[in-house]
């Protein structure tokens, strides 16, 4: 009696077919290891077995699930671009088969929503969901202060379009002076020496290969008047989309941050941006002609100038 072929193993054949099987649901790299050890045991044993002949042999499962995950990892990028695998660009990164393309992806983004209530049924998450979430983050984590800038509130449109190009969605303000001294501040007012720094974000449910460009030039044109300029995303899908907006950051200064929507303090800054010294008040003058929600936080800076002091409750989180 001959003995059973026992199937080779590999990597590009195991991580599509166990996400296959699996469509949507996305998971880290142990956890597709801990499954391909689960469906393929015999290739599993027979990779252990090989293993003994070299310099780091896989004597234990902790071992083995180790390799595997680091082969998944290094076999990434062809997963990714012959085997119609998609990965996230947080960390831990995720894994995951879809048959939407990038564009439907950006249109149908579903996932349990923290606002959602206790019936923890996925319901789609908004972008506008994201905005407070995001207020919290910045307060939090970074002591910023922001506002919401609403376009539809513009007293001038232009174009179908066209107030997107030029209004971010959320301001803010950094007190560089909320751990000085009183007289400090007072030495600090006396000799007009800056005393914030102000703020630009606009936001994305998702960025990927398809709206990458667009979403990043969005923000480099309605942010041109701040100190620095941020794109916020929920998702960062794929190596190459990240890669690209290191690639545009480095020109043109704006930087990224990864919001967790169920997590905010998780959230991460991927790109700094680069600080522009200089405060574009034409710019900031353009915004403020046609948007009272710009011309308010205006007024809050102002207030801020003159009485040195920020009234949390003026803004849109303070953790008040």
């Amino acid at each position: 009696m001959g003995l059973a072929l026992v199937e080779k193993f590999s990597i590009t054949k195991f991580v599509p077919t166990v996400l296959k099987e699996r469509p949507g649901q996305r998971f880290i790299a142990r956890e597709i290891a801990m499954l391909i050890m689960q469906q393929y045991p015999d290739a599993c044993e027979d990779k252990r077995l090989r293993s003994k002949a070299s310099k780091t042999p896989l004597d234990n499962d902790d071992a083995l699930l180790q390799q595997i995950v680091a082969e998944i990892g290094a076999q990434r990028k062809r997963l990714e671009d012959r085997l119609d695998i998609k990965t996230t660009e947080e960390r831990p990164r995720k894994y995951y088969y879809s048959t939407q393309s990038d564009t439907a992806e950006i249109e149908a983004v579903e996932k349990v929503s923290p606002l959602a209530g206790y019936d923890n049924q996925p319901t789609k998450l908004l972008e506008a969901d994201l905005y407070p979430i995001l207020s919290e983050f910045l307060f939090n984590e970074l002591n910023i202060y922001s506002k919401r800038i609403d376009e539809k509130r513009s007293r001038k449109q232009y174009g179908p379009d066209g107030n997107k190009w030029l209004y971010p969605d959320l301001v803010g303000i950094e007190d560089l002076t909320s751990n000085w001294e009183r007289a400090v501040i007072e030495c600090v007012s006396a000799s007009s020496e800056t005393r914030t720094k102000l703020y630009s974000f606009e936001v994305k449910l998702l960025l990927n290969r398809s709206n990458v460009r667009e979403c990043f030039f969005q923000t480099v044109s309605n942010s041109s008047w701040a100190n620095f300029p941020y794109l916020v995303a929920a998702e960062v899908q794929g190596s190459d989309t990240l890669s690209e907006l290191r690639v545009l950051s480095g020109t043109h200064g704006v930087g990224l941050i990864r919001l967790d929507p169920e997590n905010p303090s998780e959230s991460e800054i991927l790109i700094p941006a680069k600080e522009r010294t200089e405060i574009d008040w034409n710019s900031a003058n353009r915004l403020a002609a046609s948007s009272t929600d710009f011309t308010d936080y205006l007024n809050l800076v102002r207030q801020f100038y003159q009485t040195k002091d920020i009234r949390p409750q003026d803004w849109d989180y303070s953790g008040i």
